[in-house]
């Protein structure tokens, strides 16, 4: 069973490139940025080169999503490589490793050119879930201004406490959970920073009785 602890919402420990990945997205994307420095949004799409190691970035990071901890359905098509630095910033970053990020196509969307905190670079318990709202914020801990700043916008920018769909999936893992669905085992799994969180507060066990669900949906 993979660790927990190495792909949860925050910090995301790096992967290693793949093998083939020099040859087959670095070498390629330099030759065109030699002859196009400063390609165009219909040049970088007819030379995304890093969508053929899609996969590979799927399983080095267990299918869960860099920016919202959530598991990603790739049978959906809802998956996708976000380029940390944007391409337009700086194309010679764009067929780097180190740059990607394996995130949701929806959140990846979100965050666009905006600035947000590398999950590489997070460290432990900046950011917390709040139970039974599910709302996620800034550990009241932390007392460098700069760093919570920096945490409140990443929140903002994805927008986990007003994004509904958002709310619903953490809340049916959880319902998932509590009503005796799935194990805790599969929720740090599926849905890891929402599991840490259980776990560091100590309600693996509470959460059951502070959620307000039945086994079937009539009974609610």
């Amino acid at each position: 069973m993979p660790n927990s602890m190495e792909f949860r919402m925050y910090p995301v420990k790096k992967k290693p490139e793949p093998d083939n990945f020099d040859k087959t997205v670095r070498q390629r994307g330099m030759k065109f940025l030699k002859k196009t420095p400063n390609p165009s949004r219909k040049e970088w799409d007819t030379h995304a080169y890093w969508q053929q190691i899609l996969p590979q970035m799927r399983k080095a990071y267990n299918n869960i999503c860099a920016y919202c901890a959530i598991w990603i359905s790739s049978a959906h098509g809802a998956e996708s490589i976000d380029h940390f630095i944007p391409k337009s910033q700086n194309p010679e970053l764009a067929y780097e490793w180190d740059n990607y990020r394996y995130s949701s196509l929806k959140f990846n969307r979100k965050k666009g050119k905006k600035t947000v905190l590398d999950p590489f670079e997070i460290r432990d318990n900046w950011f917390v879930m709040d139970f039974p709202s599910l709302f996620i914020h800034s550990n009241k801990k932390i007392a460098d201004v700069p760093v919570k700043q920096k945490i409140e916008n990443t929140i903002n920018v994805f927008k986990f406490n007003e994004d509904e769909k958002f709310l619903e999936e953490c809340q049916e893992y959880i319902k998932y959970y509590c009503i005796g669905d799935i194990t805790f085992d599969y929720l740090e799994r599926k849905a890891p920073f929402i599991a840490y969180e259980l776990k560091r507060q100590g309600l693996i066990e509470r959460i059951k009785g502070m959620m307000n669900f039945s086994k079937y949906p009539g009974e609610e």
